[in-house]
């Protein structure tokens, strides 16, 4: 369904004018299958926030492709519909000008206005929140309630794969777990992927089928996670003793 093949990313170091170039993604290649929820783990700074941005057509990889059903990411036409994102800053994902109702709206772009207002409650519904909230700014939400939102917005026109940039990182642990339960359920009933990015093993184990392990832009190493306790590589090994001493 999504194939990432070769793909590479560099930036320049001191400007738009600097010949000098920092490679953040070195020839990275994996898969994710239908209805799969693929978990992308690192530190900060390892690249998986800039992977992240090319596969959901944000930004353009230097080489290689990213295809959804065969189709480049990058073509906006392509992932119309088919690609949602969910940030992990939700306070500046939503239009502060835009109730719930338009932020949730606002993708849904080829449907009739009464029918958006009648998916939207669906939606809503979905997400743990009361029809009240249709009507609040985001000001007037709580972190786990603005998520939510982001997270109605992205489904709203059922896309075969939603890419989640740290969107739990930034919520209270209580909330976070409410978030990875209603992810879940989402999962179950619209038969979505995800791509899961994260430092938090235990979330990822939580949610994912699969695992990467991703170090200085590149893949270190991919597992089911029923096999995270049998990882290969030392640095898969290292992340791993860093959750339990936490």
């Amino acid at each position: 369904m999504l194939v990432v093949d070769g793909v590479e990313k560099s930036y320049r170091k001191n400007g738009l004018f600097s010949k000098e170039k920092l490679q953040i993604l070195k020839d990275v290649r994996f898969t994710c299958g239908y209805g799969e929820c693929l978990g992308i783990i690192g530190e900060s700074g390892s690249g998986k926030s800039t992977l992240g941005r090319l596969i959901a057509g944000i930004e353009k990889p230097d080489r290689g492709s990213v295809l959804l059903e065969g189709q480049h990411v990058a073509d906006r036409a392509a992932r119309s519909g088919k690609m949602s994102v969910v940030f992990q800053d939700y306070t500046s994902s939503i239009n502060p000008f835009f109730t719930v109702e338009q932020a949730i709206m606002e993708p849904l772009t080829s449907k009739f206005v009464k029918e958006k207002k009648r998916m939207v409650g669906q939606l809503l519904h979905q997400v743990g929140l009361n029809p009240s909230y249709r009507h609040k700014f985001p000001h007037e939400l709580s972190g786990g309630e603005a998520q939510c939102v982001c997270i109605a917005r992205a489904i709203a026109t059922e896309p075969q794969c939603i890419v989640l940039d740290e969107a739990i990182s930034s919520l209270d642990v209580s909330v976070q777990a409410q978030v990875l339960d209603l992810l879940q359920d989402l999962k179950a009933a619209y038969g979505m992927s995800y791509i899961f990015i994260t430092h938090d093993i235990q979330a990822a184990a939580y949610l994912c089928d699969r695992v990467i392990f991703f170090r200085n832009g590149q893949v270190e190493e991919i597992v089911p996670v029923e096999q995270l306790k049998h990882v290969q590589s030392e640095y898969a090994r290292q992340l791993l003793q860093m959750q339990i001493t936490l």
